[in-house]
């Protein structure tokens, strides 16, 4: 029996993710590695605007396995169920992506053909506080001469959040206007929690009846 898609996957878990206080930002599903006990990994990529509740990833985890087992599209094929968070060095591609960045450094490349910030198409920032009209401030210049600059979100190409070892500056992070609520501070972050794409859940088998 032919696996579903990812596309498909998405629809079925969607309703349940929101109810559960999280938004959906992926659906993955690829061949297992060797030795895993199932052929195929799905992968569920959640966030939510609070710090990381792990209880809360385990029990969406174990909802899910249900929900996509009582849904049949497995057949009678196993499966690994995995329910991660984004962890860092995540692309920055929608506004709750930006607002849930404050604070953290990112490594921005601008759209062809918009005006360069300071003589450059690419460079590192602090994100700050994301305007109503969905102009981005960020903190440039890093602890030396920090200072703000404001951008449309419409006139960034891309943006991936930057692993960070060191705490930032007083200044730059008073700039950015500090970090999301909820957040840990860059550079403090525990280990598990800096690693990118980070379990937040053990995988758990599933196998449709």
């Amino acid at each position: 029996m032919p696996m579903p898609t990812e596309e498909r996957v998405s629809q079925l878990v969607a309703e349940l993710v929101a109810r559960r206080g999280f938004d959906l930002e992926g659906v993955a599903i690829a061949a297992a590695g060797n030795g895993e006990p199932a052929p195929v990994r799905v992968k569920v990529t959640v966030d939510s605007d609070g710090p990381a509740d792990l209880d809360a990833i385990a029990a969406l985890s174990r909802d899910l396995s249900e929900l996509l087992d009582a849904a049949g599209d497995f057949g009678e094929s196993a499966y690994l169920l995995e329910v991660t968070t984004p962890g860092v060095e995540r692309p920055l591609t929608t506004e709750r992506h930006w607002r849930r960045a404050q604070g953290r450094k990112v490594r921005v490349k601008l759209a062809d053909g918009v005006e360069r910030i300071e003589g450059k198409a690419r460079f590192d920032a602090r994100v700050g506080k994301l305007a109503d009209d969905a102009t981005i401030a960020l903190v440039i210049g890093g602890k030396v001469k920090p200072h703000r600059v404001h951008v449309p979100l419409a006139d960034i190409a891309e943006a991936v959040v930057q692993v960070e070892f060191n705490a930032p500056g007083a200044a730059e992070l008073e700039l950015a206007g500090g970090i999301a609520p909820g957040r840990p501070v860059p550079g403090e972050e525990p280990a598990d929690l800096a690693a990118p794409g980070q379990h937040s859940d053990t995988p758990t088998e599933g196998v449709a009846e």
